[in-house]
Parts: C-alpha cells; structure tokens; sequence
C-alpha cells in the first residue's frame, strides 16, 4: 500500500492504470468466499493491487492473507479483467487490471485481517450474490458461477 500511496501523493485523483490480483475460495458445498470492504460496506473478492517489483501470484496470495486472513495458493487463472473504470468514494480514478484465480487453502491457519479494509467474511451461494463493490466484482462473479456449473 505504501507505493500506492506515494503514487497518489505525487498524480493526486488523476486516471491511473493498476494492476491487481483476486481469488475465488470455494468451500466443499461450493460457495464463494467474499470480503464485505469496510471503506464502502459492499462486497468483492479478496484480493488487491501490486506493490512493486510483486507477481500476479505473490499480491494474490499477500492479498488473500491481508484481506480474509487465510494464506491459499493460485490453482488456476480464470480471467484477466481490463476493461473496467472505477472512481473510489475519494475521488480517485483507476482502471484496474486484474488477474482472477481458483484459490485453494494453503493450511487451516486463520491470521487476522486488516480492519481497515475488512469488515467481514462470508461463503454465498453460486445463485444468491451480494452487492458487489464495482462492475468488475461482478464479471468476476460470473466467472466462478460459468466455473462452477461446468464442473456440474
């Protein structure tokens, strides 16, 4: 988050391109982990933007243990998303790039979360979804459900 920071402090709200890794943990009734985000109360994937010089895979795997304090590794890439705009509650503009991936628990441990960025966390049916946080949340959503009734 630090260059996250130190990137805004210098660019201010302007358009910026980030890049950003999430996951899908599936249980064994195959529901889908979210995150309820405590900047805005609505719901998305854990996941989040690089820091510098990270892969797709090691901010997936920072992310998911920052964001619902289970340490899980990618299985399988299920889309990259790109095409999406989005203006946070603070003005600031990104399009972000990010690379959704099938997750599996790496081991049983639970870390605590950061607080200020998770509210909760909760397993939803395939055909019950929440409010999502923004448009690509909800592609993303789509995406774990095609998955899932392909396995059917």
């Amino acid at each position: 988050m630090a260059y996250i920071k130190e990137l805004r402090q210098r660019v201010g709200h302007m358009p910026l391109i980030m890049t950003s890794a999430s996951g899908a943990l599936l249980n064994d009734q195959r529901q889908i982990l979210l995150q309820e985000r405590a900047d805005t109360g609505n719901w998305g994937f854990p996941g989040g933007y690089m820091e510098y010089g990270e892969s797709f895979h090691q901010t997936l795997v920072r992310e998911f243990r920052e964001d619902a304090g289970l340490k899980v590794q990618p299985v399988k890439l299920l889309g990259m998303l790109d095409q999406d705009l989005y203006q946070y509650p603070n003005g600031d503009l990104v399009q972000p790039v990010n690379a959704f991936y099938l997750v599996r628990l790496d081991d049983q441990h639970h870390y605590a979360t950061k607080p200020s960025e998770t509210t909760s966390l909760k397993y939803f049916d395939a055909d019950q979804p929440p409010h999502f946080f923004n448009q690509q949340y909800e592609k993303m959503w789509a995406i774990i459900v095609k998955y899932l009734n392909n396995l059917k």
